[in-house]
């Protein structure tokens, strides 16, 4: 199966940073996209960012500017580069891969990782 392992989360003041990895592991045939969600006590979860096919990205306005995703195919992980962090930005940030597996590779699922905290004091 596949699963997806998150780190990098924690406590920072303001203008702070912190960088967000996700390994996909498992018998994953192929990644289609791989983005980082986010979940606000309270609020719906919404997107971040995401990285696809040709690498093109896809930012949240809130953290445009501030935010940067990459990945390194090799490693099957994508990070999330947060810089000038700010209190609005405390959530539990989820990662999000789009694959498809080797026992059903014609079939693309979304899988999700068990979320890290971020928490930005003012």
């Amino acid at each position: 199966q596949v699963q997806l392992v998150e780190s990098g989360g924690g406590l920072v003041q303001a203008g702070g940073s912190l960088r967000l990895s996700c390994a996909a592991t498992g018998r994953i045939f192929s990644i289609t996209a791989m983005g980082w969600y986010r979940q606000a006590p309270g609020k719906q979860r919404e997107l971040v960012a995401d990285i696809r096919s040709g690498d093109s990205t896809n930012y949240a306005d809130s953290v445009k500017g501030r935010f940067t995703i990459s990945r390194d195919n090799a490693k099957r992980t994508v990070y999330l580069q947060m810089n000038s962090l700010k209190p609005e930005d405390t959530a539990v940030y989820y990662c999000n891969v789009d694959a498809t597996s080797e026992i059903d590779y014609f079939t693309e699922k979304s899988y999700w990782g068990q979320g890290t905290q971020v928490t930005v004091s003012s």
